[in-house]
């Protein structure tokens, strides 16, 4: 199993750089294993909004796209997919994986009145500090 980083499925995803998109697209594609750390995802899905100003819409297709390849295996899948479909309902995705992240708490503390607002609206224990 390999592991690969932000700028390789920045890379995939954007084809920004013709050369290095095909080194990512031949090394995705290859036989090996691939892990995805969901820093790598948090930090991608960053990247691909602030820098890239790719659409939530766009960034949703690029997730599942990537987390479809049949040799990609996701840190924690099951809490990526439920972060995954936070984001899609609204929330920030760093918030969306950080609530996915801390499923053995009890309770979720911010400072953030919108992540509140939006936890309890979706049945999360999400409170204001």
């Amino acid at each position: 199993m390999i592991g690969v980083d932000t700028n390789v499925w920045v890379r995939y995803v954007t084809n920004d750089d013709p050369v290095q998109a095909a080194l990512a697209v031949e090394l995705l594609r290859g036989q090996e294993e691939i892990f995805v750390p969901k820093t790598v995802l948090l930090e991608l899905e960053w990247v691909l909004r602030a820098v890239y100003a790719i659409p939530k819409e766009n960034v949703l297709i690029a997730f599942r796209q990537i987390l479809g390849l049949p040799n990609v295996q996701a840190e924690c899948a099951m809490q990526v997919a439920s972060a995954i479909e936070l984001y899609e309902r609204g929330f920030d995705f760093a918030d969306a994986l950080h609530l996915m992240s801390s499923e053995n708490t009890s309770d979720f503390f911010t400072f953030d009145s919108r992540l509140v607002k939006l936890g309890s609206a979706h049945a999360l224990s999400v409170r204001a500090l």
